[in-house]
């Protein structure tokens, strides 16, 4: 290459490379070996030789033959084949070849030219070795006779140099250079020819190049004298051009040429012929040797050769000639659609991928030259990618906006690629893109709260409700775990009470609910995702516990004792009808109709006698009392509440008909059970204690007395103690034969202990009794007033304490008459300790 030319291509390299062009610039010889080294392509982008495949650097080919090569291990650019000057850029003075070069880690591209300089490696050529030429024995001196000349394919000082004609003494040889550059050899008369004297001439044409070393080829001329025929052909112009389109139809006439010969007859007929044409004009075009047209006799292709040039020569039949040259321009046509390639491909990326994510790297290109081959290239306007131009005719395919594959969890694009040619032709690539799925979406669940309804008494392992969550997300992002949030009920944890299924979401009881503990359970379930960084969400679900009839009503009065005893209900004889005995109270801890009660009498010694309140459960009469009527009446009162089914309780009720407490003491003994031995021996040791009781209550008058002086003390221990029985009511505790009963009946003050601490029950006066307890035994005496501190029981458990308010005044004048104030003494017997005293105290 020229000096000049270097400086050139320096500074044009100079301004791509400051205008952000990256080109790189390497220089080989033609017909180099395979493998050869180009440049080092590693150095000059600046890389390691074993970086090149890490970084996915390679040569990017549009289709054509590949001619270079990457060596991994020395990082150099290498010929991967032959690489003939000649035949890739024929005719052309200046060989380049562009590549590029991809770099995948940073989707970039280099361009690299690699020109190609030329080498002697052809010889000179003619295209006929030999040559025949007529020429009439009265030619003139000077004449001058076209032969043919040589071609070689090499440039400069490669390509043909000069000619050399053998030695002959009617010859020589004259060298034109035409207009294009080329060397045309003249064959030129010197003496006349003597057909007589010598009828064929041969001689030897030599073309040599000026290579190193000179390469030469020869062609063979014979010189056939003929008789006169002093006139040459010739054509109307020099030069013909036409120019015709690529599609034009094969055996199209494309242009005559015409060549006239001034002389008559047979000498004036002009015959056609190319007189040079290379091979690939050779398959294309033909000349008609007598009319002079020139013909297609294959298709044209503008993208591989768009000028032809041809020489043309006129021969009469004496063999004068004469040539014209033909040049033909093919003109493009849109014929040839866009070309897309994708050099880089994402076929999948995150659906968090930021603004401006590469997808694909497309290389768009069209045979076509001019406008037929410009290329308008974009995507459809509602997907959310656009293409920028990155180098070349590369694009880059990229995200325009963020994606959510929530909406769209894959993309057909469509890349259309446009000429501007008429018409225009158009190329669609379609790439599929699946945007893969990052856990965004936390699970949300089909309601807002649910409510669910458990029968108490449930099964364990009952199935209660089922919630559902839904993650619009995928895969294991989309993969929901429910559990519940971590409470306390009645200071046990709620996981004791309740379970939820951790893939299904269905809710199990743990144990069996009862609705009388609880009615209604409040908990959070919690659903959360697989994903990398999980995601959850709460809903509140409200277990509402239903109420079953399972618990019998409860009597609370009257209470049964726990000794065994019978309750008793005093009626007076005199009552009326209506007259209220005593009331029934029970309770249900069911609830609604299950809690419903109603009270009816189930049985009853005497029928008609008493009534029940449906729902009060009072206990009435039902006609007035007769004296033929039991004193004894026992009642059986059934409650029974509203449950599916029913359930109820009895209660056994005895009432004690009397007009007066005498006539119910009197009456008692007929209530009495049969009592064994030693409950008889006991009440002998009882008669025995009184009237030992008896003898000492002088003296306990006397100290009744010193007891006034310290009132003060004993009420503070009546203070203290008088928690004890101080729910007890204004009655004097009986026991008649194991019945409890309470009876109001004197305005005395007694104090009943059960340890040596006191407490007092005022009785008041006698009008009819409520209640009578029964107990193994009573018995009626007469009337004792007993005053004293204290009477010990046998076994040393109990205390009575008697007592006077200050309005009760003893004087010694009454002691006289004391004898007759002890009426009546009990002594009930519970389970092995003393109960109650009865005392009746009488003025």
């Amino acid at each position: 290459m020229a000096t000049p030319q270097r400086i050139l291509l320096g500074v044009l390299l100079g301004v791509l490379w400051e205008t952000g062009g990256t080109q790189i610039y390497y220089s080989v010889p033609e017909e180099l070996e395979r493998g050869s080294g180009v440049g080092n392509i590693a150095k000059d982008l600046g890389l390691e030789p074993q970086e090149l495949e890490e970084r996915g650097v390679r040569i990017v080919s549009r289709g054509r033959t590949q001619l270079f090569a990457l060596n991994p291990r020395s990082g150099s650019l290498v010929t991967a084949g032959r690489i003939d000057r000649e035949e890739l850029c024929m005719g052309t003075v200046k060989c380049q070849l562009n590549l590029e070069i991809l770099m995948e880690d940073q989707v970039k591209i280099y361009g690299v030219v690699v020109e190609v300089r030329d080498i002697n490696d052809n010889s000179p050529y003619f295209q006929e070795g030999e040559l025949e030429i007529k020429m009439s024995e009265n030619a003139a001196k000077g004449m001058r006779f076209p032969l043919p000349h040589a071609w070689d394919p090499d440039i400069g000082k490669n390509s043909l140099q000069s000619y050399d004609l053998s030695s002959d003494t009617h010859f020589s040889l004259d060298v034109q250079s035409g207009a294009d550059g080329n060397k045309y050899p003249e064959l030129v008369l010197e003496r006349a020819l003597d057909r007589e004297e010598k009828a064929i001439h041969h001689l030897v044409l030599t073309a040599s190049d000026g290579g190193d070393p000179v390469r030469t080829s020869t062609a063979r001329i014979r010189v056939m004298v003929l008789d006169a025929n002093d006139n040459a052909p010739a054509f109307a112009q020099s030069e013909y051009r036409v120019s015709v389109p690529e599609n034009v139809a094969v055996g199209t006439k494309l242009l005559l040429v015409n060549a006239t010969d001034p002389d008559e007859g047979s000498n004036a007929e002009v015959m056609y012929s190319f007189r040079y044409v290379d091979n690939k004009a050779a398959q294309l075009f033909e000349l008609d040797s007598n009319l002079g047209t020139i013909s297609t006799i294959g298709e044209l292709n503008c993208e591989e050769s768009g000028f032809y040039e041809m020489e043309v020569q006129a021969t009469d039949n004496a063999g004068y000639s004469a040539r014209a040259k033909v040049l033909i321009t093919v003109l493009d046509v849109n014929d040839n659609a866009p070309e897309v390639v994708v050099t880089s491909l994402s076929s999948s990326i995150p659906e968090n991928s930021p603004r401006g994510t590469l997808i694909a790297l497309l290389n768009v290109n069209d045979q076509d030259s001019g406008e037929n081959g410009r290329v308008t290239c974009f995507v459809q306007r509602n997907l959310p990618f656009k293409l920028e131009k990155s180098y070349g005719n590369y694009y880059s395919l990229m995200t325009d906006t963020l994606l959510d594959r929530e909406l769209v969890p894959s993309y057909n694009i469509t890349v259309m690629a446009t000429d501007r040619g008429s018409p225009p032709l158009s190329t669609e690539t379609h790439i599929t893109l699946n945007v893969a799925d990052i856990n965004d979406n936390a699970p949300a669940f089909s309601q807002a709260s649910y409510s669910a309804y458990i029968l108490e008494n449930n099964p364990r392992g009952a199935s209660i409700i089922s919630v559902t969550a839904y993650d619009p997300d995928y895969g294991e992002n989309a993969q929901v775990t429910y559990s519940l949030v971590e409470d306390t009920l009645q200071g046990a944890p709620l996981s004791s009470y309740v379970s939820i299924n951790s893939d299904t979401g269905v809710l199990y009881a743990l144990r069996s609910f009862d609705y009388e503990q609880f009615r209604d359970l409040e908990l959070q379930v919690m659903a959360h995702d697989s994903g990398n960084l999980p995601l959850s969400s709460n809903v509140s679900l409200s277990l509402f516990v239903l109420d079953q009839n399972d618990n019998s009503p409860e009597i609370l009065f009257p209470v049964v004792p726990t000794d065994g005893s019978t309750g008793v209900e005093l009626a007076p004889r005199s009552a009326e009808p209506g007259y209220l005995v005593t009331k029934v109270v029970a309770v249900d801890r069911d609830s609604g109709q299950n809690a419903w009660l109603s009270y009816r009498l189930l049985k009853a010694s005497e029928p008609g006698l008493f009534s029940v309140g449906l729902h009060t459960g009072e206990v009435r009469t039902a006609r007035a009392l007769l004296d033929r009527d039991a004193l004894k009446q026992s009642l059986v009162v059934a409650v029974q509440d509203h449950g599916q089914p029913p359930l109820s309780a009895t209660v056994t009720l005895t009432v004690a008909v009397a007009d007066s407490i005498p006539d119910v003491l009197a009456d008692l003994g007929s209530l009495e059970s049969p009592a064994s031995s030693d409950d008889k021996g006991l009440t002998l040791y009882l008669v025995v204690a009184v009237a030992a009781v008896s003898c000492v209550f002088l003296a306990f008058v006397i100290v009744l007395l010193a007891l006034r002086l310290r009132r003060w003390h004993m009420s503070r221990l009546l203070q203290a103690s008088g928690s004890g029985l101080a729910g007890v009511p204004a009655s004097q505790f009986v026991g008649v034969d194991g019945v409890r009963a309470f009876l109001q009946t004197y305005s005395h003050e007694v104090s009943l202990t059960a340890d040596s601490r006191g407490s007092h029950v005022i009785f008041p006066q006698p009008n009819y009794a409520d209640t009578l307890i029964s107990q193994e035994s009573c018995e009626k005496s007469e009337p004792l007033l007993l005053s004293g501190d204290s009477v010990f029981s046998k076994d040393n458990r109990a205390l009575i304490q008697v007592s006077a308010y200050q309005n009760l005044q003893f004087s010694l004048q009454h002691v006289g008459s004391l004898v007759a104030a002890c009426r009546i003494f009990w002594w009930c017997r519970g389970i092995g300790t003393l109960n109650c005293f009865m005392w009746d105290l009488v003025p």
